[in-house]
């Protein structure tokens, strides 16, 4: 694998000062930084290049050694020098790892992907069967405008903490044990900003209000979400925003019930219309619908209307509407129906009250007897 000139990278000569290496890499990282090159793989490379170059030509002790003994000076194989530290390119691990996830350290890892964002809405039963479109509106974290996200003001990009080097970590000695603690200079970034962006404050990140079109198909059902690709929050230093979950609820409906895509609704039939058959019409989620009663027809019976239920949400058809038939019985009656009611009563012989059997043969049924009163 062919090794980087660092001094080529930067664009500066081997005699160049601390100022003018400092100038060249913000130059370099300000043209390729990830926030202003979504996407842009060789620009990102680029910017790898500019940090990795920077991390060795910006201290002097790595430069000097870089100088003598090249890339093996700089790396933890040892080299003509003899007795480097495991840890000798922890800076440079260290800032790479702040941008693209090198290196083993507490902070963020390279470009991070937002926050997914979740959004409870309430529609109504008929909006679930129908589908509707709504506009809803979110606060979400979105890069600084401003300073497109680099958290400084003018857009320049925050210096290395001199104190830590980068590493956005100290270590100290205590004892056998060697502990690493935050460095308090820039609190863990490795970074400081010099002057802090006045509109995010030096966050590099600001809350907004967006407007989010849903769209709601039809036959969702209560509880159910829906995934907007990249509507949550935006991503870091050039990674991709996260997604919004917008969870659907859909209060009970007031007559009908919902069992998948099924749909079932209890209808209080009156007592001769039971008896003697008839025909009425029962409002569906689609519209009316017309239900034929025999005469006979017992409580309980089910009317099934394939096809009149909720659509699928995948768009594999509708469900099933059922019509559940109980016989209305009323709690007043007029002096005529109490009549009528009585002498239907006294055609029928009550002593004891039996279980009906399957095995029935008497001569005349009981709904028959009513078509005979009433008939």
């Amino acid at each position: 694998m062919t090794q980087l000139d660092y001094y080529e990278v930067l664009s500066v000569s081997r005699d160049a000062g601390e100022t003018e290496i400092k100038s060249a890499y913000r130059k370099l990282a300000l043209k390729y930084h990830p926030d202003r090159n979504p996407g842009d793989t060789e620009a990102e490379t680029r910017f790898k290049e500019a940090a990795e170059a920077y991390a060795v030509l910006g201290d002097a002790e790595k430069r000097a050694r870089y100088d003598r003994f090249g890339h093996a000076g700089v790396s933890n194989q040892g080299g003509p020098g003899g007795g480097f530290n495991a840890d000798i390119f922890a800076d440079f691990s260290d800032i790479l790892g702040d941008f693209f996830g090198f290196g083993g350290g507490s902070r963020r890892q390279g470009p991070m992907r937002g926050s997914d964002l979740r959004y409870d809405l309430e529609i109504s039963f008929d909006e679930s069967y129908s589908g509707s479109e709504k506009t809803i509106q979110i606060p979400r974290e979105e890069t600084c405008t401003a300073c497109n996200g680099t958290r400084s003001a003018n857009g320049e990009l925050p210096d290395i903490c001199p104190q830590c080097r980068g590493a956005g970590q100290l270590r100290f000695q205590q004892g056998f044990l060697i502990v690493s603690r935050p460095c308090s200079q820039c609190s863990g970034t490795g970074r400081i900003v010099r002057h802090p962006c006045q509109t995010c404050r030096g966050a590099g990140r600001t809350t907004q209000d967006r407007r989010v079109t849903v769209k709601i198909p039809a036959g969702i059902a209560d509880g159910q979400r829906l995934r907007l690709h990249g509507e949550g929050e935006h991503g870091a230093l050039g990674g991709p925003s996260g997604d919004l979950y917008v969870v659907i609820h859909v209060p009970p409906h007031q007559a009908f019930h919902r069992e998948e895509d099924d749909l079932h609704i209890e209808v209080p039939v009156p007592f001769h219309v039971m008896a003697l058959g008839g025909q009425f019409e029962v409002d569906g989620p689609g519209g009316p619908l017309s239900v034929d009663v025999s005469g006979g027809t017992p409580s309980g019976t089910v009317k099934t209307f394939k096809g009149k239920g909720m659509p699928n949400v995948s768009g594999r058809g509708r469900g099933a509407f059922h019509v559940r038939l109980v016989i209305d019985v009323p709690k007043r009656l007029t002096k005529d129906q109490k009549k009528a009611i009585e002498q239907f009563g006294r055609t029928i012989t009550v002593d004891k009250l039996e279980p009906s059997s399957v095995d029935d043969t008497s001569d005349k049924p009981f709904f028959e007897k009513v078509k005979d009163l009433f008939g």
